[in-house]
């Protein structure tokens, strides 16, 4: 993607509807991908990325209060010093990790499905981060184990 002309203000431009549109079926393609492999592999045996233990222990190390069994307080999240804390961490990745600062979504809790309350905007390496946590304490196998349920009696009531 071209860079905007020196020129560009951002305070004027136009609210492209189809750029926005564009913009959360991408976030939506992200999201169901994601939960389709939870679906399929038990999220403690899943790699996100290829650093995903370096990003699990620079995690620790600069979120020490980080609890990935707790619900996400998303005010503090976005808050002033939030925001900081989390670009900082972020930029580490901003050469190593692809589409490390693209907006995604991410579960404000690990015990709830996707959906419109249980769900907040944030960049693709803020989810890897918390995805990476939770997957490795294994939060996420439970999704794996309730598709696997649903497949084993879709499949007994087919007989």
């Amino acid at each position: 993607m071209a860079a905007p002309p020196a020129n560009f203000n951002a305070a004027e431009a136009d609210n492209l509807e189809d750029i926005e549109k564009q913009f959360a079926v991408k976030v939506v393609q992200h999201m169901s991908t994601y939960w389709s492999i939870l679906e399929r592999v038990k999220g403690s045996t899943l790699r996100l990325t290829k650093i995903d233990e370096e990003i699990y222990e620079h995690l620790k190390k600069e979120f020490p209060e980080f609890d990935p069994a707790a619900t996400i307080d998303e005010n503090e999240m976005k808050s002033k010093t939030g925001k900081e804390r989390w670009r900082n961490f972020m930029m580490a990745y901003e050469k190593r990790v692809d589409d490390y600062n693209f907006g995604t979504v991410v579960r404000v809790n690990p015990t709830f499905e996707y959906g419109e309350d249980t769900t907040i905007f944030v960049p693709r390496m803020q989810f890897y981060a918390i995805e990476i946590a939770r997957n490795k304490m294994g939060l996420n196998d439970w999704i794996f184990e309730k598709a696997k349920k649903e497949r084993r009696e879709a499949a007994a009531n087919a007989e």
